[in-house]
């Protein structure tokens, strides 16, 4: 065997091996990403949550979704602001009456845009993971396409 072929075999076999790790990477993270969507889903279904019914979207739907726990959040914030007067927490006396409602408004509201921010992150690590795998399957062709080639010993008899 010349040492072209020896290495021609070694970049298949190296290109051969980023595949395998590359695919078995996006898979994880495919399976990561839709573990996280779903557990994030269940959390907020078992609140029984529902939009208001003033919501400007999704009134009356159950929240377990990000667009649904964002349409809650809007109109938390409406109502906080209603109850104040159109001042927020920070700018409320300490002695305000309505400081509480408020604070307690601005709590769920960050509960529901973490839960909006954990939803997007879920389905991008579901994308990436996606492309990694087709990545991995590009590089898995490829290094079949390296084993396939002629070596320098069979081209020269």
């Amino acid at each position: 065997m010349t040492d072209t072929a020896v290495q021609t075999r070694a970049v298949g076999s190296t290109v051969r091996l980023l595949s395998l790790l590359v695919i078995v990477a996006g898979v994880i993270m495919l399976i990561g990403g839709a573990a996280t969507w779903f557990t994030v889903q269940s959390q907020l279904a078992d609140e029984r949550i529902t939009v208001s019914a003033d919501a400007e979207w999704f009134a009356g739907e159950k929240i377990d979704g990000p667009l649904t726990a964002y349409a809650e959040a809007e109109v938390i914030e409406k109502h906080s602001l209603e109850a104040s007067g159109g001042k927020t927490y920070a700018e409320l006396d300490r002695e305000d009456p309505t400081r509480q409602t408020v604070m307690t408004g601005s709590f769920l509201r960050s509960s529901l845009f973490t839960s909006v921010v954990s939803f997007g992150i879920a389905a991008m690590v579901m994308g990436l993971g996606v492309v990694l795998a087709l990545i991995g399957y590009a590089l898995l062709s490829l290094s079949r396409r390296i084993d396939a080639l002629p070596s320098a010993a069979s081209t020269t008899s």
